[in-house]
């Protein structure tokens, strides 16, 4: 996991952190694009499956660390 941001929550109502994204990205086999990435960090963590305000957030947290 990266040092690059501080662990903060980005979906408040599972409880996802940046690095729990981070886990689930490095956990997922490929990284075809963002939203298939999306969805397999959504399989891991449960993100964006409660009132769903927090996707944005995850899809610039994951193209984030898709580029880096």
């Amino acid at each position: 996991m990266s040092d690059y941001q501080e662990n903060r929550e980005i979906c408040h109502c599972k409880h996802v952190t940046l690095h729990d994204v981070e886990r689930a990205l490095h956990e997922s086999k490929t990284f075809p694009e963002v939203e298939k990435t999306f969805e397999e960090v959504q399989k891991v963590t449960n993100c964006s499956t409660g009132c769903g305000r927090c996707h944005d957030e995850i899809i610039k947290t994951i193209s984030d660390i898709m580029s880096a």
